[in-house]
């Protein structure tokens, strides 16, 4: 059936670079402390606001993980600008992300994304203004119960322990934990882009055009879809490879990972409506922005991103991807298998 292999071969396109990417964000969490960041992000203003935008945009968090880390360094210290910054940059980008975005749209989107990302992170910040951190500030490491049982919460680590034991945890966080929170999305992006590359014909994609009408539509398709920034490259890509201009395609990626009603309603309760209001206008209108900047810059290098997607897809070989799937399934496997039991195990009468 064209669906199930549309659906492999996407799936082991985008394993290798994935699970790089994977690797690359254990390793951040174990030599990139969340003290460290909250140290940096206490004055208001435009350093802290940068500095906020650059620590989140590599974090491999998604859109309900960055909850808990941005109450943490909100009541850490960090201001207003720069918690908002933060919560901006860090679920719009990522290096899982931006390494799976190489392997399906090209080294140009994986460029111009985290860019992006960070722009319109530094800009939220910046219509926040200038603000005086929280009276009642904890240390970064405490969070209040119900932050450390959300779903991408860090755990805090003793203070001494030695390197291989940070590595194994920062693996542990990496490919359990972290593949446990995006496993059922990334499925359900892939099989979105599946679904797009199958049955989805150019003429009805191309019709809405490659402007502001475009960009619309992939905005308001964007903001309800709670979606991680992992899993709604492949949508992109099923879109974009349709006849969605590549700005559009863009729109998609940076609108539907930072918007959420919970990151709203945090938004909204911690910061104010200022924050919300200079949340909301950042992320529609900077990709707005990048979005035609992208169309314009495609236009003139002229660029083929079907070109660009099979050559970081040859520079995988085939053992290497095949690998990369089967591990990459193992893992989702295991950790939706948790999920199951996890939920049949609350719902069922005998569960004490």
């Amino acid at each position: 059936m064209l669906l199930i292999e549309n659906f492999i071969d996407l799936f082991v396109e985008s394993a290798p670079w994935l699970t790089l990417g994977l690797f690359v964000a254990g390793i951040m969490k174990v030599f990139v402390p969340s003290q460290l960041m909250a140290k940096h992000l206490g004055e208001p203003g435009l350093v802290s606001t940068v500095k906020a935008a650059l620590f989140g945009a590599p974090l491999p968090l998604c859109s309900c993980g960055v909850i808990p880390a941005a109450l943490g360094l909100r009541r850490s210290g960090a201001s207003k600008a720069a918690t908002t910054s933060f919560l901006i940059s860090t679920p719009e980008t990522g290096v899982d992300s931006i390494s799976i975005s190489y392997a399906m749209l090209g080294p140009f989107m994986a460029i111009i994304r985290p860019v992006a990302a960070i722009t319109s992170a530094i800009v939220a910040g910046l219509l926040v203004g200038k603000d005086y951190p929280p009276v009642s500030a904890t240390p970064a490491n405490s969070l209040s119960a119900d932050e450390e049982d959300s779903c991408c919460a860090s755990k805090a680590q003793p203070a001494e322990e030695s390197l291989i034991n940070k590595l194994k945890a920062g693996l542990r966080f990496t490919f359990v934990d972290l593949v446990r929170d995006i496993a059922l999305w990334l499925l359900i992006g892939l099989t979105f882009a599946a679904l797009i590359k199958t049955y989805v014909p150019n003429e009805f994609l191309i019709q809405w055009g490659d402007g502001f009408l475009a960009f619309v539509v992939m905005a308001m398709v964007g903001v309800p879809m709670y979606v991680c920034a992992t899993a709604s490259t492949p949508i992109a890509a099923g879109l974009l490879f349709s006849g969605v201009s590549p700005g559009a395609a863009l729109v998609f990626m940076l609108v539907g990972p930072a918007t959420n009603i919970a990151t709203v309603a945090l938004v909204k309760k911690e910061l104010g409506t200022r924050a919300i209001t200079a949340y909301l206008s950042s992320v529609v209108g900077v990709s707005f922005a990048f979005g035609y900047l992208t169309n314009y810059l495609v236009d003139l290098w002229e660029m083929d991103f079907l070109a660009q997607a099979e050559q970081a897809h040859n520079m995988v070989n085939t053992p290497a991807a095949y690998a990369s799937s089967l591990l990459l399934a193992c893992l989702m496997t295991y950790v939706l298998a948790g999920k199951v039991r996890k939920a049949f195990n609350q719902q069922s009468p005998l569960a004490s």
